[in-house]
């Protein structure tokens, strides 16, 4: 098996042995006391900045929440659909797709709480 090997110090060791110097959880500082640009007030700590932007309704960029709004189809178009792809599928295609769903619904176990 194949060895890697780092510096450390001036000398080489082994990179698997080698460890973080600091074991310690690491903490971020607080932010720095800024004027909103908003209303003018001094906003000290960052829970006070995201409530500040929360009850202006304003987000950072970046941390905003994305929806995604996907529009189902219409019953109809959805009908429509399925004729055409029927209308093109062979009696054996139907029948090997009929047969995947029984298998399928066969091997389903409902998810119990």
């Amino acid at each position: 098996m194949r060895k890697i090997y780092v510096y450390r110090n001036g000398e080489m060791v082994e990179k698997h042995t080698t460890y973080s110097e600091s074991v310690a959880p690491m903490v971020m500082n607080d932010i720095v006391p800024y004027k909103s640009m908003i209303d003018g007030t001094m906003i000290q700590s960052r829970s006070r900045h995201r409530e500040h932007l929360r009850d202006h309704g304003c987000f950072e960029i970046g941390n905003e929440k994305m929806e995604t709004k996907v529009t189902p189809p219409s019953t109809e178009k959805r009908r429509e659909v399925l004729r055409a792809q029927l209308d093109n599928m062979s009696h054996d295609q139907a029948n090997q797709i009929m047969q995947s769903l029984r298998n399928d619904s066969r091997n389903y176990t409902p998810h119990r709480k």
